[in-house]
């Protein structure tokens, strides 16, 4: 289907399908159903067809905008329609998400901000399919210095070497460091060996000087701070 243009040219559809859009993102952009913002998205990668069939695609398969935008780039291409350009898109604003909140928490005190150090972490690390720890440095003053990738593991285990986080602290001057790692079952329970390997992290920075403030565990359905019940 077209409609004429100027000079009685026709225009597909999706041409003026895409301006509306546009107009209507920028006059409201909550109003906007989870298909037509990732429409938005797909315009960038789909310059000249009608990306409105995907976007559903894309939803249908993934359940809600922000499992597609946590999706692995492979389990983005199994879709039909969707390759590298589409990816890149769809990638950025996880990306883009992620900048914004380390831009509100970093040099930050984190005790003052900790809901959104929790939404940092999150945006981290859902979507992620193996196991992953990550390392909070801390100054005297509680504010956030670094944040760091300390291990990457499989699908329900990462390893984390005690003396590579003392060795790493001590590099940074940090005065504290918050243990963060997730678990892509979707459920945050702290396992057995979550509690020793605390507890060897926490005994090795304490013998330098350094505390371990916390240690978050991160899950699609929910969180567990080792602080806040008491683990160590």
């Amino acid at each position: 289907m077209a409609e004429a243009g100027q000079g009685g040219v026709e225009k597909p559809l999706y041409v003026g399908h895409r301006g509306r859009l546009r107009e209507r993102f920028l006059a409201a952009p909550e109003s906007l159903p989870d298909y037509e913002l990732l429409e938005l998205l797909l315009f960038l990668a789909h310059s000249r067809t009608d990306v409105k069939p995907l976007a559903k695609k894309l939803l249908a398969r993934f359940g809600t905008f922000a499992e597609v935008i946590n999706a692995t780039p492979e389990d983005l291409r199994r879709t039909d329609g969707v390759g590298d350009a589409a990816v890149a898109a769809l990638k950025t604003v996880q990306v883009a998400a992620v900048r914004l909140l380390q831009g509100q928490v970093m040099n930050q005190p984190v005790l003052g901000s900790w809901d959104r150090v929790l939404e940092y972490c999150h945006a981290r690390l859902d979507g992620q399919r193996t196991e992953q720890v990550r390392l909070l440095f801390l100054d005297s003053r509680n504010r956030l210095i670094a944040d760091e990738m300390q291990q990457q593991g499989t699908i329900n285990h990462a390893p984390i070497y005690p003396r590579e986080v003392v060795r790493r602290a001590l590099e940074l001057h940090a005065a504290a460091v918050i243990l963060v790692h997730n678990h892509p079952s979707g459920d945050p329970t702290p396992s057995a060996a979550d509690q020793d390997m605390t507890l060897q992290v926490r005994d090795g920075l304490r013998a330098v000087g350094i505390a371990l403030h916390d240690h978050l565990v991160i899950a699609r359905g929910g969180h567990v701070s080792f602080r806040a019940q008491g683990l160590f």
